[in-house]
């Protein structure tokens, strides 16, 4: 059964660690995530784009594979479905499909125009027991068409938008999506802190969590990040992971070429990219807490 994000967001600051947001892609995705969340004993949000669910033939798909793939891997720890960077209108096609967890990107929108579509949201996502996360400052890189140059929020506004019952947030403090290059600044702690100081208990969102530093990670959820989103170092395994097996032919090796034989290494190295992730992230052991 998926869950609401909220609770587990909240023992996750309470407890000083974050839930991983693990984005997917397809059915080996899926299921990579789902066992070692179960080997884990962790808490999970399965995070699907616009892009992603539309190459999965729609949000309803989605929604029913993640479902019935619980149901017959007979899983246990806690499970949150959710859109992320969801535009205005794709929120209302997840809330309909069966997530149980929404993000609305209304970062580039003018902040009154945010915080009157995030207030609507929130009511609506509230009536119904999902979560919702709201974004201020856009983060850097491109998702699914959504370019960010990386801008810092302000942290007046992150108040304003977690003062309008959303469950998480996510604020720029210049994070990037895909690949940091080699003059990447880091982390803006000093912003982070100020958000922290203003938005009190809420969970702050770290989108962008491929190729920042181990000691960065561990400093921003001191200072209140309780969900950090992964995507591309997953996807870098995986492609890593199956151009070795194709490069030594081993796809030419009697039936090698069956894609569930192809498919293996990259799924494995899905796995033990998530569960490297969970350790570092504090979250593994924490899903009955």
């Amino acid at each position: 059964m998926l869950v609401s994000a909220a609770e587990m967001l909240k023992k996750a600051k309470a407890g000083h660690y974050a839930v991983g947001q693990f984005n997917i892609n397809n059915l080996e995705w899926t299921k990579a995530a789902l066992l070692t969340a179960e080997e884990c004993k962790s808490p999970i949000i399965l995070g699907v784009s616009e892009g992603a669910g539309k190459y999965m033939t729609g949000f309803k798909t989605v929604a029913a594979m993640v479902k019935a793939m619980m149901e017959e891997l007979n899983i246990t720890v806690p499970v949150a479905l959710h859109l992320d960077h969801g535009t205005y209108e794709g929120c209302y096609k997840c809330i309909k499909a069966g997530f149980s967890s929404i993000m609305f990107d209304g970062s580039h929108y003018p902040i009154e125009e945010n915080v009157e579509k995030t207030r609507e949201l929130a009511g609506v996502c509230k009536g119904l027991g999902l979560s919702l996360e709201a974004e201020v400052g856009s983060i850097g890189g491109e998702e699914d068409g959504v370019i960010g140059q990386g801008e810092c929020a302000d942290p007046k506004e992150c108040k304003m938008i977690a003062d309008l019952g959303v469950d998480m947030l996510a604020a720029g403090i210049g994070n990037i999506h895909g690949k940091y290059p080699a003059n990447w600044e880091g982390l803006r702690f000093d912003v982070l802190d100020d958000i922290q100081k203003l938005t009190g208990e809420m969970p702050l969102v770290l989108h962008g969590g491929t190729g920042i530093p181990a000691d960065m990670i561990k400093k921003a959820i001191d200072l209140g990040v309780s969900k950090i989103n992964v995507n591309t170092e997953c996807q870098l395994s995986f492609a890593a992971a199956t151009r070795e097996y194709i490069e030594a032919g081993k796809d030419n090796e009697g039936k090698g070429y069956d894609p569930r034989k192809l498919l293996k290494p990259g799924f494995e190295a899905i796995c033990d990219t998530i569960k490297e992730k969970m350790e570092l992230f504090g979250s593994v052991g924490k899903a009955f807490e």
